[in-house]
């Protein structure tokens, strides 16, 4: 089956992690949202998405098409309605479109379709960023589930402290040693040539994804994501880091969500919780204004290629666009615009060739390049950034 993951109006709600890329390349729990539908619904993936990310995510239709949502998660129930569907037939939850299959012509009238069927079963659906950390102990579960399964786990080193070691799983080729291990409350994967070095302390649920580090003496609190080729220290409750970013010393970062190729400078901090323990407000790109996200417990979004410089300090519900750098003094304004230099409400535009200059040299060490697709993206994102 020719399978579509298209962009619903969740894309502009999950904004700036979507600027460079679909919701299906979003990480949460273990596995990106394109690489959770691809383990339990096998086809042929592509993409529709906004029309200057295309070249990099490109669409390839054929006469009938399978179109998947795919902030909603792949649950056995909905899978099986899927599998269901007639030729020209969707499903809809509480206003939004799941999945549909038809041409792709049909597609692009969907809503005035008459043949919708009505999803009245449970289904996590991703809408906001707060729902990425909200939800990331969920969706470490549900992967953990589905990627251990009838599979035996590396052995777990003596070496380590363990609780519950039939709840952890450690992939070939990952290194843990002289660290206490807790999955009393959730799991904890290990994947791929990861490490975690002497000292640290893990409480599950907790991922670490392919080739990522947990450096010396670290303190992971429930609900946390490291993505592929990510460092980290100090102390990280509830958060993720998609991939390929670094928060490698002491400091706190707490329910945040952090795009690629960033990073934290030594000792940043966020604050998670306000003093008067009111509700949190966030910036809404859409509205061009903040909104209140109804959580107690907020900490920071940052783009892609953005970055914080030492003893950096991020106020709670700061929302940090793409290819920024954070070094002014004291507390930065909660919303920082794409390309900020310096962080600080007057603060300047980044150059946008120097901008580049500096990503190529960060994906160089791993052994990746800018590419001219990523500078084509940036650029658009540059140019409209008044748009975002």
């Amino acid at each position: 089956m020719n399978i579509v993951l298209f962009d619903g109006m969740e894309w502009a709600q999950l904004r700036p992690l979507t600027l460079t890329k679909p919701i299906a390349e979003l990480r949460m729990g273990i596995l990106t949202f394109r690489e959770r539908w691809e383990k339990h619904l096998p086809g042929k993936y592509s993409y529709l998405t906004q029309d200057y990310l295309s070249k990099k995510y490109p669409l390839q239709i054929d006469e009938e098409n399978l179109f998947i949502n795919p902030s909603f998660f792949p649950t056995p129930l909905y899978i099986e309605e899927i599998q269901r569907l007639k030729t020209g037939e969707s499903i809809w939850k509480e206003g939004h479109l799941m999945a549909a299959k038809m041409s792709f012509e049909a597609f692009q009238e969907v809503e005035q379709q008459s043949n919708k069927k009505i999803f009245a079963q449970g289904v996590l659906h991703i809408q906001h960023l707060w729902d990425l950390f909200h939800w990331n102990a969920a969706a470490i579960q549900f992967d953990f589930d589905g990627l251990t399964k009838n599979r035996i786990s590396q052995a777990i080193s003596s070496t380590n402290g363990v609780m519950h070691a039939d709840n952890i799983f450690i992939e070939e080729g990952a290194v843990v040693e002289y660290s206490t291990l807790n999955a009393k409350n959730g799991p904890i994967y290990i994947g791929k040539n990861a490490e975690v070095m002497e000292g640290s302390m893990i409480r599950g649920s907790f991922a670490l994804c392919e080739n990522a580090t947990v450096n010396m003496g670290t303190k992971i609190y429930a609900g946390t994501t490291i993505g592929p080729h990510c460092k980290v220290g100090g102390e990280i409750n509830n958060s993720i880091l998609m991939g390929y970013s670094n928060k490698g010393h002491d400091g706190f970062l707490g329910n945040s969500v952090i795009g690629e190729w960033c990073n934290l400078g030594a000792d940043t901090n966020n604050s998670n919780l306000k003093n008067n323990y009111s509700n949190i407000r966030i910036w809404d790109y859409s509205r061009k204004n903040y909104v209140d996200t109804g959580l107690q417990f907020f900490g920071l979004v940052m783009g892609d290629y953005s970055k914080s410089a030492i003893n950096s300090q991020f106020n709670t519900g700061t929302v940090v666009g793409i290819s920024a750098n954070v070094f002014a003094v004291g507390f930065p304004p909660k919303f920082i615009p794409s390309f900020s230099w310096g962080g600080s409400e007057a603060a300047p535009k980044f150059d946008l060739d120097k901008s580049f200059e500096a990503a190529n040299k960060m994906k160089e060490r791993r052994k990746k390049i800018l590419t001219e697709y990523d500078q084509e993206i940036l650029s658009h994102i540059y140019s409209k950034e008044s748009d975002y």
